[in-house]
């Protein structure tokens, strides 16, 4: 199965009752994560001591925090948390929005959840 392209807007999922996250990609290298936050939602800072994060906006506007400096995150815009830099983001507008995050490494690989997403990828699962 091909799932070297996506709709992010057809692959966007919200949830009343917190931030959602919807896996695009995963591998032990990365993983590739539409964030849909409603307004009022957000991703509590937090750090990774050993992954890189980016956020890049795809829709509405969200504030990222990123190493104590806060922003506003607008469609086209993109934002990057090295590893040990304290992050998050919130939605403080009142539309909803959604961002393309991405991460390496991944940070918790627990394995091949579906079928791998391309030829190098097949080779590695395949040992």
């Amino acid at each position: 199965m091909d799932n070297f392209f996506h709709d992010t807007a057809a692959a966007a999922m919200f949830s009343a009752a917190k931030m959602n996250k919807v896996s695009l990609f995963a591998s032990p290298r990365m993983f590739c994560d539409i964030y849909c936050l409603e307004p009022g939602q957000e991703q509590l800072p937090h750090r990774h001591a050993e992954n890189d994060k980016v956020y890049c906006a795809l829709t509405g506007t969200c504030r990222v925090t990123i190493g104590g400096q806060t922003r506003p995150l607008r469609p086209g815009q993109a934002a990057i948390a090295p590893a040990g830099t304290e992050h998050g983001v919130r939605n403080d507008s009142d539309q909803r929005a959604t961002l393309l995050v991405m991460m390496a490494p991944h940070p918790d690989f627990k394995g091949w959840e579906q079928e791998p997403e391309g030829p190098q990828d097949r080779q590695a699962a395949e040992g």
